[in-house]
This record gives structure tokens, C-alpha cells and sequence, in this order.
């Protein structure tokens, strides 16, 4: 059988980042083995279910480059694709299991289930199930208080569940024991736990990827393979992104932990993989910087660190820098013009201006703040920069530089840069940071901004005139 790897994201809002970095590491070992990568859409947890976050999950996806074989938008041998769209395929499975003991049905109501742990947590005994409905009836059951009318079913776990096994980044891990696990729920939906290991089986996944935090539940999901009478699939769980103080990046407490923060930000797409890819992976030549195809070439589940990296902003900051100075300047041009979404003249004036602001951008988003004087007729100054420059002491200056560059029909940086030289530094006597800093406020609205002279050729003479007459 060819390899098949598979990413399972849910439905259940913004895409975490963590889909991307899994996709990542499946379609490196996929392409490298020749085999197929599938997108599957869990959304059996129809209470926190997003409409939206189905499409934004594709969209992602597509933005980083990490293509599908098969998925709901696309098909495939083994479609439906959407576990919403297989809740027949689950039920026969669930009969299987009862009918052979292994599971059994569970009318306990949630309140009965909180009193039941609260009481454990009270006397420090370990947390579970305790088995009340298991050997009974439904009418021996309805007799006891709890009761529910609509029951789940759950696992019935043996004392010697297979707590051991091999994984292909950890070697052997021992698992704890898991609990009497409901698998179909009390509105026919099937658990994750039931339905990741049916579809995994059904669409002949032969390596599992998932994150760390799966460790726990895998005894359980290998119990189903054997009861079932399955083949087991690899498993490889891979390291968590981690905070800087070693918690699990959540969207919650980090924006990061959204897949969508990453475009709104300005992140461009192939140094995010290549972030994602050094989140615990490393090439045998050491190199920081390298590409898809890179991974792939190289890639062994043995160069996985199973410690969970840090989520370092910073060193993506450094890597997305990187990516941006090594574009070509036309290319980048119009990925600030898509990112800006601006059109006609001012996508022009844009195009013009990226040559200024290349070495000096981390993310797209700093385009907006560097270059946003050209695409206003009349600008807005900060109030702290308006304070310490355009206040009382700083009027001679404008005044001068106005008087000046009035004068300068050759409207070109080198003749701007002459003009304001003579009048404020020559004549005035003003050091330069102090001569130009009034000046580029009054032009840009910003104490840091592109070069000025090459700044104020773009904007043109009479946009920079204007400006210079309103600081006054």
C-alpha cells in the first residue's frame, strides 16, 4: 500500500496554526514517499461548528502552498471527505463493538457525571467513568436516579489496555490508562475518538501525525483498531508550539496561534514555512533558511526534535526580513500593491516607492505605515511627532524650507536634497537630524519614514509644498 497521510483540522473557528505546521510535515514525508495527502474536515462538534472557518481553512492552506490530493472541495476514492457527511458509515461500527462487549450504552445524565467527578476530585481519587449503566438494562437503569432517555455509548476498556507503542519520532511510549471513552454521543454523532480511527481506516491512512497532546488518547484508539480487527497505521506525534513560558500556544492568549493573523499581518507565505519547518526540524547542513522542496529532499522523522520548540515571533520577523530582501523588487512591488489592496495611481505610486523601503520592511504591514503619506492627499500627524517637531522653535525651519524648495523646478531628489541642504544646514546652521526631521514630518505625518528627498520626488511638488504650508 502507498503511503497516505492525512490533516483533520475542525471547523470550530479561525484555522490554528497548528493545522499548517502538521500539514507541513505530512506533505514533506507524502511528496517524498510519492504518496497521497488527504484533507479530511472533522465537524462533529456541531455546538461550536463555523460556517466560515471551513472556507478559511482551504484558504490557508492554498496561501502557504500546502496542495491536497483529496478533500471535500476536490474528492477522491474515498469521499464523502466531511465527517458530517459519513454519519451512516459510523453506526454499523458502534453495533459491532456492542454486540461483541466492548462497548456498552451509558444513560447517565451530565449532572450525575459532574457529581460523580466532583466527588472523585473530593476524596483525590483518580477521575473516570464508573460504570454504573455497564451489565444494566434500560429499564434496570431507569430505575436509578440520573437517568437519561437519550444514551452515548462508550468503550469498555479492559484491565490491560495496550498502553505501550511505537512511535516514529519518540521510539516506545507508554501512554496512561484511559477511561471508559464515550465514542457515539447522545444526538447520533460519533466522538473523535470513534470516528477519527473508522474514516483513518476506510481512507487507508497508513501514518498518523498529530500533536503531542494525542499521546494520551492513542491506547484507546488502538483498542478499536484490534477490536475491529484492523491493521494499525504509524503514529508520530509531533512536538507542541509552545509560549516562551513552555505553555501551548493558544488562540486564546496569542494572535499567532490564528492561521489568518499571518496574512493580515503581512507574513509572507514562504518564510512561514520555513518557520514551521524549523519548529522542530532541522536539515543535515544546518541551514535556517530553506524551502519546501529542501524538506523534502532531506526529510526524516528521525531529524524531528520531540521537544516542543518556542514559538519565536522574533526569529519569523528575522526570516520574513530575509525572504522580503531576496524578492525581486518588481515582485515585491505587487505583493505590497495585493496587500494594500490599492489599484491605478496609487499602486503606481507604490511600485515606485518599494525600491525605498525593501531593506528597511520586516512584514508587509510596515508598507502601510511607510508609505501611507502617498496614498493621501492631505496628511495626518502623529500628535507626538507634531510635538517635538513642528512646535514654536521649529517654524524657522519649515518656514526656510518651504522658501527653498518653492524655488526648485527640477522636481528630483538630487536638486530637493541641494535646496534644503543650502537653506537649513548652510545657511541656518541646523545639523542635519534637526534641519531634515521637521521636514519629514510635515511631508509624511511620521518621524520615520523612507528616505526624504527620494520621499518627496514621489509625492511631487505641489503635494509636498501643501504639506509644508499646513505644519505652518
Amino acid at each position: 500500500m502507498s503511503v497516505r497521510l492525512r490533516v483533520a483540522p475542525s471547523p470550530t473557528g479561525d484555522p490554528h496554526v497548528g493545522t499548517a505546521y502538521v500539514s507541513l510535515f505530512d506533505l514533506a514525508f507524502v511528496r517524498q514517499q510519492g504518496g497521497a495527502f488527504v484533507l479530511r474536515i472533522e465537524d462533529t462538534d456541531r455546538a461550536r461548528y463555523r460556517e466560515d472557518s471551513e472556507q478559511q481553512i482551504y484558504d490557508m492552506l492554498h496561501w502557504l502552498g500546502l496542495e491536497w490530493d483529496e478533500g471535500p472541495d476536490r474528492g477522491g476514492p474515498f469521499a464523502p471527505y466531511r465527517q458530517s457527511e459519513r454519519l451512516d458509515t459510523y453506526r454499523p461500527h458502534v453495533d459491532r463493538l456492542l454486540a461483541a462487549g466492548h462497548a456498552y450504552h451509558c444513560w447517565c445524565t451530565p449532572e450525575r457525571l459532574a457529581e460523580m467527578r466532583a466527588e472523585q476530585q473530593k476524596a483525590k481519587r483518580p477521575t473516570g467513568y464508573d460504570r454504573l449503566c455497564h451489565g444494566k438494562s434500560r429499564d434496570e437503569r431507569a430505575l436509578l436516579p440520573g437517568f437519561s432517555e437519550r444514551p452515548v455509548v462508550r468503550m469498555l476498556i479492559p484491565d490491560d489496555p495496550p498502553l505501550r507503542f511505537d512511535d516514529l519520532i519518540r521510539g516506545e511510549v507508554n501512554a496512561p490508562r484511559p477511561d471508559d471513552q464515550v465514542i457515539l454521543k447522545a444526538d447520533g454523532f460519533p466522538t473523535y475518538h470513534l470516528a477519527v480511527v473508522v474514516d483513518d481506516h476506510l481512507m487507508q491512512i497508513t501514518h498518523v501525525v498529530r500533536g503531542e497532546e494525542w499521546i494520551s488518547s492513542t491506547p484507546k484508539h488502538l483498542l478499536l483498531y484490534d477490536w475491529l480487527g484492523w491493521e494499525r497505521p504509524k503514529f508520530a506525534h509531533m512536538p507542541l508550539l509552545r509560549e516562551r513560558d513552555k505553555s501551548k500556544i493558544s488562540k486564546r492568549k496569542n494572535p499567532a496561534a490564528r492561521l489568518t493573523w499571518f496574512a493580515e499581518e503581512g507574513y509572507l507565505p514562504e518564510a512561514l514555512v520555513n518557520f514551521l519547518g524549523l519548529m522542530g526540524y532541522s536539515l543535515p547542513d544546518g541551514r535556517e533558511v530553506f524551502g519546501f522542496d529542501d524538506m523534502v529532499a532531506s526529510f526524516d522523522w528521525s531529524r524531528v526534535n520531540a521537544v516542543g520548540p518556542v514559538f519565536d515571533l522574533d526569529k519569523l520577523g528575522w526570516l520574513n526580513g530575509h525572504y522580503i530582501r531576496e524578492l525581486p523588487v518588481a515582485e515585491l512591488a505587487e505583493r505590497i500593491v495585493a496587500y494594500l489592496g490599492v489599484a491605478g495611481a496609487q499602486a503606481d505610486a507604490v511600485r515606485a516607492a518599494t525600491p525605498l523601503v525593501q531593506e528597511r520592511m520586516q512584514v508587509l504591514r510596515e508598507a502601510r505605515e511607510m508609505l501611507g503619506f502617498l496614498l493621501v492627499d492631505d496628511v495626518v500627524v502623529e500628535e507626538a511627532a507634531a510635538v517635538k517637531f513642528l512646535g514654536a522653535e521649529q517654524r524657522p525651519v519649515v518656514v526656510a524650507a518651504l522658501g527653498a524648495l518653492s524655488a526648485v523646478d527640477d522636481w528630483r531628489a538630487p536638486a530637493i536634497e541641494a535646496a534644503l541642504r543650502a537653506a537649513l544646514v548652510d545657511e541656518l546652521g541646523f545639523k542635519p537630524k534637526h534641519a531634515f526631521g521637521p521636514v519629514r514630518v510635515a511631508v509624511t505625518g511620521r518621524t520615520v519614514s523612507p528616505p526624504l528627498f527620494e520621499s518627496m520626488e514621489l509625492l511631487g511638488r505641489e503635494l509636498s509644498l501643501r504639506r509644508l504650508e499646513s505644519a505652518l
